[in-house]
């Protein structure tokens, strides 16, 4: 049986939320309303090319960017392989995208299927996500997670480190993604401009520093 995948909101930008919390959130919205976008997971094919080249930038201070932005390759293999692809991004009062991978795109794993996932992630995963992707490819050996990332979350930080450890240690395979990982998202998770030539990617200025940088710190830490 098919787990029941929950209703999700398309990439609507106002989609109401249905919980209970609802007038709790109300409340704290009003504080910086113009900032709080509303209480969803949106998920969608492609994702506007703005917030790309805001959300996906490797740079090191990334002020304003708290939100994170997965796109996801899923293949199941079986008797047949089927491919999904599409993306998530969490908004600030729901779970993280990493926890909604998990949630809704892939709820429960059939142990006679092989499932390979890449994952191409704004930042690394905060700490109770790194724990939760730990415990999911523990528990599931069928699971193979390769986490290509253009920043790494508060890696300074000794708690993070270890949660990072971990992740490996299940499995996980962590990666900084390079200029043609960028290329690669712009090309078949960004949305491009209706009736236009798809327009090739522009890599920022400082790319491949940047990317030199974090992938010299995640080879430190792990």
């Amino acid at each position: 049986k098919m787990a029941e995948k929950q209703e999700e909101p398309s990439n609507t930008q106002n989609g109401e939320p249905d919980n209970a919390e609802e007038g709790e959130e109300k409340k704290k919205k009003k504080l910086k309303r113009e900032d709080l976008p509303p209480f969803e997971i949106v998920t969608g094919e492609r994702l506007p090319a703005i917030f790309f080249k805001f959300q996906f930038r490797n740079v090191e201070y990334s002020s304003g960017r708290n939100k994170t932005f997965l796109c996801y390759v899923l293949e199941t293999q079986g008797k047949e392989s089927v491919t999904s692809r599409g993306y998530l991004e969490d908004e600030h009062a729901a779970a993280h995208a990493e926890m909604a991978f998990f949630n809704t795109i892939l709820p429960k794993c059939e142990s006679s299927l092989r499932y390979n996932i890449t994952w191409y992630v704004s930042s690394s995963p905060c700490v109770t996500c790194a724990d939760r992707i730990t415990e999911t490819l523990k528990k599931n050996k069928n699971l193979h997670l390769t986490i290509m990332v253009g920043r790494l979350f508060m890696w300074e930080e000794p708690e993070m480190q270890a949660a990072l450890k971990k992740m490996k240690s299940a499995g996980c395979k962590l990666r900084i993604m390079k200029p043609q990982d960028f290329e690669y998202v712009w090309q078949h998770f960004v949305e491009q401009e209706e009736g236009e030539e798809a327009k090739a990617f522009v890599p920022w200025e400082d790319i491949q520093e940047n990317f030199l940088y974090y992938e010299e710190k995640l080879a430190e830490i792990l």
